[in-house]
């Protein structure tokens, strides 16, 4: 089992239902899924640098990434329908629980000038998305040898709609949110 999993199940959902005041563990937040997605931009002509994206985000999700193909002709970008335009994986289970722990961990301390996320960013169904500049702040890209920085956006979905919650959740994973300003 996931170190992060772990904690969740043994030191977080107590401390939810208490924080809460629920009564039944199916009312504590999870984490159901987390989507990745990148659009690979003004690549897109070169073959050999997409297929090395396309590896190098399989490498971060730790599973094969599905391209996603332009869905209109867009003659202003020069892009056909049916081109690929970007790349997108959908973690699950155990390989999500080993995403989250990396992301949180391990990649955005390495995050350059970095003074935490917004709270804002969370949708109406209580899901949270991050944009990510560079994806060389994953152990598994190497910065000597990649062909290009690309941005990911990364959702987190809950299985809650409050986003109280979710938020309390994630800062209890130790989820670096920016320090909120306070009306003066």
């Amino acid at each position: 089992m996931n170190r992060l999993k772990e904690q969740y199940n043994k030191i977080i959902v107590p401390k939810i239902k208490e924080e809460f005041k629920l009564g039944n563990v199916m009312e504590v937040p999870k984490i159901v899924k987390i989507n990745i997605n990148s659009g690979i931009g003004p690549f897109r002509e070169n073959k050999e640098a997409v297929d090395s994206f396309a590896e190098e985000l399989s490498n971060i999700a730790g599973q094969k990434v599905y391209p996603r193909s332009a869905k209109k002709s867009e003659a202003g970008f020069k892009i056909k329908q049916g081109d690929v335009v970007g790349f997108a994986v959908t973690l699950r289970g155990e390989r999500m629980w080993a995403f989250f722990d990396k992301l949180v961990n391990i990649a955005f301390p390495r995050i350059r000038d970095f003074r935490g996320f917004s709270t804002v960013s969370f949708d109406h169904d209580g899901n949270y998305s991050i944009g990510i500049r560079e994806h060389v702040i994953f152990p598994e890209v190497n910065p000597n040898t990649t062909k290009g920085i690309r941005s990911l956006q990364v959702t987190i979905v809950f299985n809650s709609k409050e986003v109280e919650k979710n938020k309390f959740l994630l800062k209890e994973f130790g989820f670096p949110f920016a320090e909120e300003k306070k009306d003066q």
